[in-house]
């Protein structure tokens, strides 16, 4: 079956960057749409970014478009996350989500949308 695993947390500085990977295994990753979810202290899981299966289409979070960028790597079937000027408010388990998107090229931000789920990675982010 799908998994996905995450690496690259781990305690950065504000003002510092995080790069965070998701290494993809047991799928024909151009069929999957991705995404990054985050899960602060005390909050509710939200949408960091996401991306449709072909890439061309992607979507990021008010609070971090300016910040972080989403790209992936067909080469290497992983999903990666650049995390540039980071901000205590970073502060999270990030988790690695895949959707299987055949037909489309859609990049929905709803967590019930994705079926594969990594098991996340904590950055926790000092002020």
């Amino acid at each position: 079956q799908v998994q996905l695993v995450e690496s690259g947390g781990g305690l950065g500085q504000a003002g510092g960057s995080l790069t965070l990977s998701c290494k993809a295994s047991d799928l024909i990753f151009s069929l999957y749409g991705m995404a990054w979810f985050r899960q602060g202290p005390g909050k509710e899981r939200e949408i960091v970014a996401a991306i449709s299966r072909s890439g061309l289409n992607s979507h990021s979070a008010d609070s971090v478009k300016d910040r972080f960028t989403l790209s992936r790597d067909s080469t290497e079937n992983t999903l990666y996350l650049q995390m540039n000027n980071l901000k205590p408010e970073d502060t999270a388990v990030y988790y690695c989500a895949a959707r299987f998107d055949p037909l489309g090229d859609s990049v929905p931000l709803e967590d019930y949308n994705y079926r594969y789920w990594g098991q996340g990675t904590q950055v926790t982010v000092s002020s």
